[in-house]
């Protein structure tokens, strides 16, 4: 796996705490900053996550990071599911279009963010504790 600069490493831990931090104040405070502090959390840890590839030919490494690329896309989307909770940017969109537009809305977008979250903590738990696992054995080789 390719290290990350001391900056990048830097960057990708804020990212996580903001994360931490975004999700903690959107269920215990100020719903709009901290979907605004999630988000910027969300793109700082993805992006430096993405800088972090592997040049390797072993194929579970590579599944591994195909599906830690699924746990970023879902970070991302939980951030926007969030920024939309916070503001209900698309109600109007659901109540003007949709027969049933704010139950649909109610069904399909608030509270999903806490979903897409789970999905993504789990993902990425588990393809960071399986690639280091794997790295370390093909170490041992």
């Amino acid at each position: 796996m390719k290290q990350l600069s001391r900056l990048q490493s830097l960057i990708f831990l804020a990212g996580g705490l903001l994360m931490v931090v975004g999700a903690g104040l959107f269920v215990f405070s100020n719903k709009q900053l901290a979907s605004w502090i999630f988000l910027v959390g969300a793109i700082a840890f993805v992006s430096m996550q993405m800088q972090q590839q592997y040049e390797g030919t072993n194929f579970v490494i590579r599944r591994l990071r195909r599906i830690m690329t699924l746990a970023d896309i879902c970070f991302i989307l939980a951030a926007l599911l969030m920024v939309e909770n916070a503001y209900n940017f698309l109600l109007p969109l659901f109540v003007d279009h949709l027969q049933n537009g704010l139950n649909d809305y109610i069904i399909y977008i608030m509270g999903k963010w806490v979903v897409m979250l789970l999905i993504a903590a789990i993902l990425e738990v588990y393809t960071t504790h399986r690639i280091s696992s794997v790295l370390e054995k093909e170490k041992q080789r």
